[in-house]
């Protein structure tokens, strides 16, 4: 049970499913885009640097709230986080929808970003000061399960609607779904005190200097930053170009393979959050999972640098299942650190890992956008080559993380 309060919650549903359907919402809003892509450039002109700039708006505005983030999580409790945050994410969405120019989407995206960042920390955060520690990877992974949720209904079923009404309808729907959200949390997550509420901002705030300088910290956030931004800026956006671009698809079939592309990553989350927690119970540490899985990771993305576009459909569906395991980095840092500093371990992880994510999804669009296409588009020279810069980055920390022996070696304890 967990050290700290030793309390069970007898009603976990109760508990998970707000936060579940809170971060269904923060992966729709992070995917979408790949799917409305086409008319936003219609409508906007946008060129490929200007749309990848626009997407990740949202990953800079959530990076930028993670530290602030941990602090309130840790001083204020999750209920009451979260739920002031998703209300900022609704006014993004009805901004959004409501755009004239392209700044005014830029101002949109980024009011959505700031508000869905508190949703899989608030989560975390709760099930730390509500749950046994041992069912942790697998909470996590359910609420995982349910933004894997939120990809999936951002593809073919967003597709769908556009038939019904535009991309404006659809993000004002948004608006409305996430202050739903907002008072779900409020109404039905309890209290509970975080093990941080005695303490000064100030004593908060010199914590998270306290995490930057854990080495068990590096040894988990230098790890899984790259990996887990780039499964997050490819799928978010420059998967659905790749498939028009390269694989030559039309507009309903990139729709079909997102779609397959969100249920693998449904399927990834809640499958390495089983596998990590029954393997713990024979010892083998959940970072050693994670290695095994992001070398095969790195083998898909192979096929990427290469411009395979044989069976794309197969191509996605291993790309989105094995990016996800680098969830299983939340896990670690949980135990590792006291319940009262979670909420800052977590977000320190977070930072890094959204700052990398918007550095890629823009930076992978000012690469492909070196070679345009005479009919629109760009050339697959263009993806090959962003896809390759990456890969290189990737593979220097997968070489740094098997050359870490406390990392590789599977034992627990090297992590606590």
């Amino acid at each position: 049970m967990n050290s700290a309060h030793g309390a069970r919650w007898q009603q976990p549903a109760a508990l998970v499913l707000p936060f579940a359907a809170a971060y269904f919402l923060s992966y729709f809003f992070r995917s979408v885009n790949a799917v409305i892509s086409p008319d936003l450039v219609e409508e906007f002109s946008l060129s490929a640097a200007q749309l990848g700039l626009l997407t990740a708006a949202y990953f800079l505005a959530f990076a930028a709230f993670q530290l602030p983030l941990g602090v309130l999580l840790d001083r204020f409790g999750p209920r009451r986080t979260n739920g002031a945050l998703l209300l900022v994410a609704g006014l993004g969405a009805v901004v959004f929808g409501a755009a004239r120019d392209a700044g005014g989407l830029l101002a949109g995206r980024a009011l959505i970003g700031l508000g869905v960042s508190g949703c899989l920390m608030s989560s975390i955060k709760a099930f730390t000061l509500w749950f046994p520690s041992e069912h942790l990877p697998a909470r996590i992974g359910w609420v995982m399960f349910a933004g894997g949720l939120g990809a999936l209904a951002a593809t073919a079923p967003v597709e769908a609607a556009l038939s019904l009404t535009d991309w404006r309808g659809v993000f004002l729907a948004l608006g409305g779904a996430t202050w739903t959200a907002a008072a779900a949390i409020f109404l039905f997550v309890p209290e509970r005190d975080t093990g941080a509420r005695g303490e000064t901002f100030v004593q908060l705030a010199s914590a998270v200097a306290a995490v930057f300088g854990s080495v068990v910290f590096w040894r988990v956030a230098a790890a899984c930053t790259l990996f887990q931004a780039m499964n997050m800026a490819i799928q978010g956006l420059w998967a659905g170009p790749w498939l028009t671009d390269v694989a030559g698809l039309g507009r309903a079939e990139v729709a079909t393979n997102l779609f397959a592309l969100a249920v693998a990553t449904m399927c990834g989350f809640p499958f390495w959050g089983a596998a990590a927690a029954r393997l713990a119970a024979r010892g083998v540490a959940p970072m050693s999972v994670f290695t095994f899985a992001t070398g095969l990771f790195l083998c898909v993305q192979t096929l990427l640098v290469l411009g395979v576009t044989a069976r794309p459909l197969l191509l996605w569906t291993a790309f989105g299942f094995f990016g996800t395991s680098g969830s299983l980095a939340f896990t670690v840092l949980s135990r590792s650190f006291p319940p009262g500093m979670t909420g800052r371990a977590n977000t320190a992880l977070n930072l890094l890992v959204f700052l990398a994510a918007f550095a890629t999804q823009w930076l992978f669009g000012a690469i492909v956008n070196q070679w345009p296409a005479a009919g629109g588009g760009y050339l697959a020279e263009g993806y090959r080559a962003a896809f390759g810069c990456f890969f290189l980055l990737e593979l220097f920390a997968f070489a740094w993380l098997l050359r870490n022996r406390a990392i590789g070696s599977g034992r627990a304890s090297d992590l606590r």
